[in-house]
Protein backbone atom coordinates (compact mmCIF):
# COMPACT_ATOMS: atom_id res chain seq x y z
CA UNK A 1 0.00 0.00 0.00
CA UNK A 2 1.38 3.21 -1.12
CA UNK A 3 0.87 6.09 1.39
CA UNK A 4 0.38 9.84 -0.17
CA UNK A 5 0.28 12.93 1.49
CA UNK A 6 -1.17 16.74 1.59
CA UNK A 7 0.38 18.95 3.68
CA UNK A 8 -1.21 23.04 3.21
CA UNK A 9 -0.34 25.86 5.54
CA UNK A 10 -3.20 29.01 5.74
CA UNK A 11 -3.15 32.31 7.93
CA UNK A 12 -6.43 33.41 8.10
CA UNK A 13 -7.59 36.76 9.64
CA UNK A 14 -9.89 35.43 12.55
CA UNK A 15 -9.20 34.84 15.99
CA UNK A 16 -8.56 31.32 17.01
CA UNK A 17 -11.76 31.11 18.76
CA UNK A 18 -14.04 32.18 15.57
CA UNK A 19 -11.57 29.76 13.58
CA UNK A 20 -12.45 26.53 15.93
CA UNK A 21 -16.10 27.24 16.09
CA UNK A 22 -16.20 27.48 12.03
CA UNK A 23 -13.79 24.46 11.44
CA UNK A 24 -14.78 22.23 14.00
CA UNK A 25 -18.65 22.26 13.05
CA UNK A 26 -19.22 19.68 10.30
CA UNK A 27 -22.29 22.02 9.63
CA UNK A 28 -19.51 24.08 7.63
CA UNK A 29 -18.47 21.43 5.61
CA UNK A 30 -20.56 21.77 2.35
CA UNK A 31 -19.49 25.56 2.20
CA UNK A 32 -15.95 24.74 1.60
CA UNK A 33 -16.54 21.44 -0.44
CA UNK A 34 -16.73 21.59 -4.52
CA UNK A 35 -20.21 21.60 -5.31
CA UNK A 36 -19.71 19.37 -7.90
CA UNK A 37 -18.78 16.80 -5.36
CA UNK A 38 -22.67 16.41 -4.72
CA UNK A 39 -21.60 16.72 -1.13
CA UNK A 40 -24.18 16.04 1.44
CA UNK A 41 -23.84 15.05 5.38
CA UNK A 42 -26.07 11.90 6.57
CA UNK A 43 -25.85 12.24 10.01
CA UNK A 44 -27.83 14.04 12.35
CA UNK A 45 -24.98 16.42 13.30
CA UNK A 46 -25.12 17.60 17.31
CA UNK A 47 -25.29 21.77 17.47
CA UNK A 48 -22.32 22.33 19.51
CA UNK A 49 -19.53 21.43 17.53
CA UNK A 50 -18.10 17.40 16.90
CA UNK A 51 -16.37 15.42 19.85
CA UNK A 52 -14.41 12.64 19.94
CA UNK A 53 -15.84 9.33 19.07
CA UNK A 54 -18.55 11.09 16.54
CA UNK A 55 -19.10 9.20 13.42
CA UNK A 56 -20.14 11.43 10.29
CA UNK A 57 -21.62 9.71 7.34
CA UNK A 58 -21.53 11.33 4.18
CA UNK A 59 -22.85 10.93 0.49
CA UNK A 60 -20.71 12.30 -2.44
CA UNK A 61 -19.15 12.35 -5.82
CA UNK A 62 -15.93 12.27 -5.32
CA UNK A 63 -14.59 11.24 -8.78
CA UNK A 64 -15.79 9.81 -11.95
CA UNK A 65 -19.28 10.88 -10.96
CA UNK A 66 -19.22 7.83 -9.07
CA UNK A 67 -21.96 8.31 -5.70
CA UNK A 68 -20.00 6.96 -2.54
CA UNK A 69 -21.17 6.26 1.14
CA UNK A 70 -18.39 7.85 3.69
CA UNK A 71 -18.53 7.78 7.28
CA UNK A 72 -15.53 9.39 8.96
CA UNK A 73 -14.89 9.50 13.34
CA UNK A 74 -13.75 12.39 14.89
CA UNK A 75 -10.33 10.34 16.97
CA UNK A 76 -9.14 13.10 18.33
CA UNK A 77 -9.46 16.33 19.37
CA UNK A 78 -7.87 19.14 21.44
CA UNK A 79 -10.02 21.97 22.19
CA UNK A 80 -8.53 24.98 20.04
CA UNK A 81 -5.47 23.29 18.93
CA UNK A 82 -6.73 20.49 16.51
CA UNK A 83 -9.17 17.84 16.04
CA UNK A 84 -8.62 14.66 13.45
CA UNK A 85 -11.08 12.77 11.36
CA UNK A 86 -10.54 9.40 10.04
CA UNK A 87 -12.51 7.41 7.60
CA UNK A 88 -13.69 4.11 8.88
CA UNK A 89 -16.08 3.05 5.14
CA UNK A 90 -15.52 4.71 1.94
CA UNK A 91 -13.33 4.85 -0.93
CA UNK A 92 -9.68 4.44 0.36
CA UNK A 93 -7.54 2.05 2.33
CA UNK A 94 -6.22 4.79 4.80
CA UNK A 95 -7.46 8.26 5.27
CA UNK A 96 -6.04 10.14 8.20
CA UNK A 97 -6.66 13.99 7.98
CA UNK A 98 -5.31 15.90 10.97
CA UNK A 99 -6.43 19.88 11.25
CA UNK A 100 -4.09 22.23 13.48
CA UNK A 101 -4.99 25.79 14.44
CA UNK A 102 -2.76 28.49 16.14
CA UNK A 103 -2.47 31.85 16.83
CA UNK A 104 -0.72 33.91 14.56
CA UNK A 105 -0.07 37.85 14.67
CA UNK A 106 -2.15 38.10 11.34
CA UNK A 107 -4.74 35.80 13.04
CA UNK A 108 -4.72 32.18 13.09
CA UNK A 109 -2.67 29.80 10.84
CA UNK A 110 -4.52 26.45 9.82
CA UNK A 111 -2.24 23.64 8.61
CA UNK A 112 -4.04 20.91 7.29
CA UNK A 113 -1.92 17.41 7.31
CA UNK A 114 -3.66 14.77 5.07
CA UNK A 115 -2.31 10.80 5.06
CA UNK A 116 -4.57 8.60 2.14
CA UNK A 117 -4.01 5.24 -0.09
CA UNK A 118 -6.28 3.89 -1.93
CA UNK A 119 -6.64 0.31 -1.88
CA UNK A 120 -6.33 -2.47 -5.30
CA UNK A 121 -2.67 -2.21 -4.98
CA UNK A 122 -1.38 -1.58 -8.45
CA UNK A 123 -4.93 -0.29 -9.80
CA UNK A 124 -5.30 1.88 -7.27
CA UNK A 125 -1.59 3.31 -7.90
CA UNK A 126 -2.68 3.84 -11.28
CA UNK A 127 -5.97 5.56 -10.02
CA UNK A 128 -4.06 7.87 -7.96
CA UNK A 129 -1.58 8.93 -10.90
CA UNK A 130 -4.42 9.31 -13.64
CA UNK A 131 -7.19 11.44 -11.96
CA UNK A 132 -7.42 10.51 -8.04
CA UNK A 133 -4.17 12.75 -6.83
CA UNK A 134 -5.02 15.43 -8.63
CA UNK A 135 -8.74 15.68 -7.55
CA UNK A 136 -7.37 15.21 -3.81
CA UNK A 137 -5.24 18.39 -4.90
CA UNK A 138 -8.18 20.12 -6.44
CA UNK A 139 -10.58 19.79 -3.58
CA UNK A 140 -7.46 20.90 -1.52
CA UNK A 141 -6.83 24.14 -3.87
CA UNK A 142 -10.87 24.75 -3.72
CA UNK A 143 -10.68 24.70 0.11
CA UNK A 144 -7.67 27.45 -0.03
CA UNK A 145 -9.35 29.54 -2.32
CA UNK A 146 -12.91 29.47 -0.38
CA UNK A 147 -11.23 29.76 2.64
CA UNK A 148 -9.44 33.45 1.23
CA UNK A 149 -13.17 34.53 -0.04
CA UNK A 150 -14.48 33.75 3.22
CA UNK A 151 -12.28 35.31 5.29
CA UNK A 152 -10.42 37.74 3.33
CA UNK A 153 -7.02 39.44 4.66
CA UNK A 154 -7.67 43.16 5.33
CA UNK A 155 -6.12 45.61 3.07
CA UNK A 156 -2.69 47.15 4.24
Amino acid sequence: MKIHSIFTEQILPLDLDVAWDFFSSPHNLNEITPSDMSFHIKSELPKNGMYEGMFIEYSLRPVLNLPVTWLTEITHIKDRSYFMDEQRVGPYALWHHEHHFEAHPKGVKMTDKLYYALPFGPIGNLAHALFVGKRVRDIFEFRFKKLEELFPMPKS
